[in-house]
């Protein structure tokens, strides 16, 4: 189970978790987390206008395309006593970690994980949870009938915790994607996935907020906040209204125990849509860049700023040679309005931003020296600053031999120690207990041949160490200048 420690909070300080919720070794519950269109989808019941008593309508046209994602990966190493630091020696006393000379690192072997994910397509498509797949070298997918299928990683996002996965069948129950920006605080809502392993459960609860954030950092984040109770193995399941409409993707809790106590989180719809045609259509997410540091605003911040309200994004700061800067945006500015439509906070703006396609040109209202000015700016592209080709799985990298690539650039020859003019794939990443490290292969080796194929890009690779009969292929690299010669073998 991945955990991130966010908050404390309270009178008595308690110490709460933004927890994801898909579980690593799932513990058994005790009695006492061009495709078709997913918008060609079967029709949802129609929505009461008076209180029913009973959901069983919409349960029955959710519960078939919600299903169980079953995952493997290789488990990180345990260290030696040649990697344990002489300070935990010294601390420990003299008889810690001794016995035994130079060792590898030794691999703990295979961890399971669990997960739930949404059919969106009547051919195969899946939405699903960033973190559930996330290094997977194996996925299962089990339907609610009992079937089950080995699944494909389309693309994964990690800055939206999103992923797509695909697998080979057809005619398959879906859910309509609904929209999310129509949902209201107070909508009654159910949450449906496979909690802990215990099979598929439903739960039900309302909206208890919107545009929530628990991690800034890097991610993307505009959450519906309920209060339906779900746990570890419900990531990836499906949020959907009292019209059977899919409109989100339940993604974390808020707990200082791991377990549910009303407050869980689910990535809406529509990012989840934005996402996910991206990955289906070209394996990976652009997002667009404006080139400002946005801040939100407090009320006293306001009333210092001479602002009428808290609301809009405060710029913080300027790029040099950004669309920003091209366009007039300056530091101090307070940007109010993003293509006509108001800027409630910087989160907010933020997101606007990313979910546009880069090279749109956007128009900006800003506040400025308490005079309101509108700007116009071509937005660029936001570029990671790298790229790790293991997180997207078979599309993008080789997942199953541990280690992370990318095309070898004039700049990235320079870095790793190779001629400028030496054509491959480098290294970028590995797992210590991977098979491409257990072969030899090193962080900054640059892949030249594989069975004395050239290769140059991420799909040749892929193509060429993909062989059906078994065995080891011979890869010649050149590591700081000098060939090698090594083999690799897929398990």
């Amino acid at each position: 189970m991945n955990t991130k420690h966010v908050k404390t909070g309270g009178f008595a300080a308690a110490v709460l978790a933004v927890a994801t919720l898909a579980a690593w070794k799932a513990p058994d519950a005790k009695v006492s987390p061009a495709p078709s269109s997913p918008a060609a989808t079967v029709s949802a019941p129609a929505a009461s206008a008076v209180p029913v008593a009973s959901y069983a309508p919409v349960v029955e046209h959710v519960m078939p395309a919600v299903v169980t994602i079953r995952v493997e990966k290789r488990a990180s190493a345990v260290p030696t006593d040649s990697q344990i630091p002489e300070e935990f020696r010294r601390f420990f006393g003299p008889g810690f970690g001794q016995g035994g000379p130079m060792l590898p690192r030794i691999p703990r072997g295979i961890e399971r994980g669990l997960g739930s994910g949404v059919i969106v397509t009547h051919d195969g498509y899946i939405l699903t949870n960033n973190h559930v797949v996330d290094g997977a070298s194996e996925v299962k997918v089990e339907l609610p009938d009992k079937r089950s299928f080995t699944a494909k990683v389309v693309g994964t996002d990690p800055a939206s915790d999103l992923a797509v996965v695909k697998i080979a069948a057809k005619d398959l129950p879906t859910l309509p994607l609904g929209d999310s920006d129509a949902v209201k605080v107070g909508d009654v809502v159910l949450a449906v996935g496979n909690p802990l392993g215990i099979g598929e459960t439903v739960t039900s609860g309302i909206i208890s907020a919107k545009g929530r954030t628990t991690d800034r950092g890097d991610s993307y984040q505009d959450f519906l906040q309920t209060d339906a109770p779900i746990n570890r193995g419900n990531s990836g399941g499906a949020l959907v209204n009292v019209n059977g409409q899919l409109i989100g993707i339940n993604s974390q809790i808020l707990s200082p125990s791991e377990g549910n106590i009303g407050l869980g989180f689910a990535i809406p719809s529509n990012m989840a849509r934005n996402v996910m045609d991206q990955l289906v259509k070209n394996g990976k997410v652009r997002r667009a860049k404006l080139g400002v540091t946005v801040q939100g605003i407090s009320a006293d911040m306001a009333a210092s700023l001479g602002l009428p309200s808290a609301k809009g994004a405060l710029v913080s700061d300027v790029e040099d040679g950004s669309p920003a800067a091209h366009a007039g945006i300056k530091q101090g500015d307070v940007i109010t309005q993003f293509n006509g439509k108001p800027v409630m906070d910087s989160n907010q703006l933020r997101n606007e931003i990313s979910s546009t396609t880069p090279g749109s040109t956007v128009s900006l209202q800003v506040l400025r020296n308490g005079r309101t000015e509108n700007v116009s700016a071509t937005l660029g592209e936001l570029f990671a600053k790298r790229e790790r080709s293991e997180s997207t799985g078979e599309n993008r990298g080789e997942g199953k031999f541990g280690m992370g690539v990318e095309p070898l650039t004039p700049d990235l020859a320079e870095q790793v120690g190779v001629p400028r003019s030496t054509q491959g794939v480098v290294v970028t990443d590995l797992d210590p207990s991977g098979i491409a490290a257990d072969s030899g292969l090193q962080e900054g080796d640059v892949i030249v041949k594989v069975d004395g194929k050239s290769v140059k890009t991420v799909d040749e690779l892929k193509s060429a160490l993909d062989r059906k009969d078994g065995k080891a292929s011979v890869v010649l690299i050149n590591r700081k200048g000098s060939n090698l010669f090594l083999t690799l073998r897929a398990e």
